[in-house]
């Protein structure tokens, strides 16, 4: 397991994605699916560092794992901040037009729809939201 520590703030975003590449790129991923899991990295990691701690600037932890059979990248993000399961509400009703749908939550369920697996769980004051794609 490969793991980073920093401030979540949008500002390292930049280096949160190059440390995602970075072990996506040795493990010979296929561009169309390190783009979509750069997607869901963004997503994430913004969404840590605007509503995690607000108005403060706390920590988020990004990890990589790989697992064999069949080949899988986990991400695991993790921070200290508000309880939020970003998983328990309703997905949009993109049915609608933009201007009919509520405002919010699509860029949750790009990630819930891109990735194989996503999973949340609050523990020992911690939000852990883990993100998983076959590769």
């Amino acid at each position: 397991m490969k793991e980073l520590i920093l401030k979540a703030k949008t500002d390292n975003l930049n280096k949160v994605l190059e440390f995602v590449d970075n072990e996506l790129e040795r493990l010979n991923c296929p561009m169309k699916i390190q783009l979509q899991i750069n997607v869901a990295v963004e997503e994430i990691f913004v969404n840590i560092s605007n509503y995690a701690y607000h108005p403060e600037i706390g920590e988020a932890t990004i990890q990589v794992e790989v697992e064999d059979e069949p080949l899988t990248v986990c991400l695991t993000f993790i921070d200290n901040g508000v309880p939020y399961d970003p998983l328990a509400k309703n997905d949009p009703d993109v049915t609608l037009s933009a201007e009919e749908r509520q405002i919010g939550g699509l860029g949750i369920f790009i990630v819930k729809k891109s990735m194989d697996d996503v999973s949340y769980e609050y523990k020992d004051g911690k939000n852990i939201l883990r993100l998983k794609h076959k590769l």
